[in-house]
């Protein structure tokens, strides 16, 4: 077992992933509003009290902030969480009002709003293709080279040499993407089909489980199909391959995503699987203590999630405001500002709500409430 890195490698390696990360999100923004004439007044990674920072010769304020887990551009004209500007934006000479964010017309404000999310995916886009380049594509067929005695697939009657086609409905053509599906289903009925000699199979099978523990003592529970694959299959891929690949890649990421978010809002997983910025930071350091290309997949990972929640129709968030500016388009005037304040306050509401929630998970991961639980005992 791998010993868990030390707080300031943890620390370290927390700056390294979310920095960069903030940095780029906000930049998409940033340049977007520049690309269209709208005045920067403040550039900021973190939240609260300024730590330092510097004035450039068109008024931007570049600062750091004591609080690094986020970042945010402050557009002129931009006053509120909700993007509507101040009374006094009116009096402003016409010349600096054409430089506000909201004297621009609907699809300049709704590009600048969509640029953060944007550039995350094409950093994810960018490092995944860089990947593929260097250690090429895992093309392992989705063949099965033996059967564990017992398990799922033992009891729903595969054999040796059958070829998982879809599970559950949805396609495969790896065993990579066998693995990615079975291990969020543990305990859950699967619908497989496969072929054996040419001939269409399908039964449903009940999937096992299996606690596994990675090298700094994580354990996880994960879903077991008992198959073992072939011989591992990795292909070369070149320049002109590699954006398919990554694009691949990034769509199996947001599928996977996307069904963790589903079985915990369905129940299937617990809440506590949630995490926040503390259990980013622990895994950050452990991917450091890794090795930098682990740490640089990381970066990847949570580039992607950062894109693909900042575009979820959640008030204060960017696709917050892009649902309100769809609805803009669609009446062809502005969603009342008193309906936007309050259906920002509740987005706020929900999001510090969530914030304590994983914080609480994080703090589990840490184990202090067994510590704690111990402590009263």
């Amino acid at each position: 077992m791998i010993q868990s890195p030390g707080l300031l490698l943890t620390i370290l390696a927390f700056v390294l992933v979310i920095g960069p990360l903030v940095f780029v999100h906000e930049m998409g923004h940033y340049l977007a509003g520049r690309w269209f004439g709208v005045k920067a007044e403040a550039f900021s990674i973190g939240f609260g009290k300024e730590v330092f920072g510097i004035t450039d010769k068109r008024g931007t304020r570049w600062k750091f902030a004591w609080l690094p887990l986020g970042g945010y551009v402050k557009f002129a004209g931009d006053m509120n969480p909700a993007s509507q500007p101040d009374p006094d934006w009116y009096l402003l000479p016409a010349a600096e009002r054409a430089q506000t964010f909201q004297a621009k017309p609907l699809w300049q404000r709704a590009i600048i709003v969509a640029a953060g999310p944007f550039v995350n995916f094409v950093l994810a886009f960018l490092i995944l293709m860089g990947f593929a380049l260097v250690y090429g594509d895992g093309r392992t067929p989705p063949i099965a080279r033996e059967i564990v005695a017992g398990s799922a697939a033992a009891k729903i009657g595969m054999q040796p040499g059958d070829r998982i086609v879809a599970l559950g409905g949805r396609s495969v053509d790896t065993f990579d993407d066998v693995a990615k599906y079975i291990q969020l289903r543990a305990d859950e009925t699967v619908r497989v089909d496969y072929e054996r000699s040419g001939r269409a199979v399908s039964a449903d099978a009940a999937v096992g489980s299996q606690m596994l523990r990675d090298r700094f003592g994580n354990e996880f529970k994960l879903g077991l199909l008992g198959i073992a694959p072939v011989k591992p299959v990795w292909v070369p891929v070149g320049v002109a391959e590699a954006p398919i690949v990554a694009v691949k890649r990034m769509g199996s990421i947001l599928t996977m995503m996307v069904d963790s978010i589903g079985q915990i809002i369905t129940g299937k997983r617990p809440v506590s699987e949630l995490g926040g910025p503390l259990r980013i930071a622990k895994v950050s350091g452990e991917q450091l203590a890794l090795g930098i290309p682990d740490l640089i997949g990381l970066i990847a990972l949570v580039s992607i999630n950062l894109g693909f929640i900042n575009i979820l129709p959640v008030p204060m968030l960017d696709g917050g405001h892009l649902f309100f500016y769809a609805l803009e388009g669609i009446r062809r005037r502005p969603v009342p500002p008193a309906v936007q304040e309050w259906a920002f306050r509740g987005g706020l509401i929900a999001i510090l709500t969530l914030m304590l929630m994983v914080t609480f998970n994080d703090l589990g991961s840490f184990g202090i409430w067994k510590s704690l639980a111990g402590l009263i005992g």
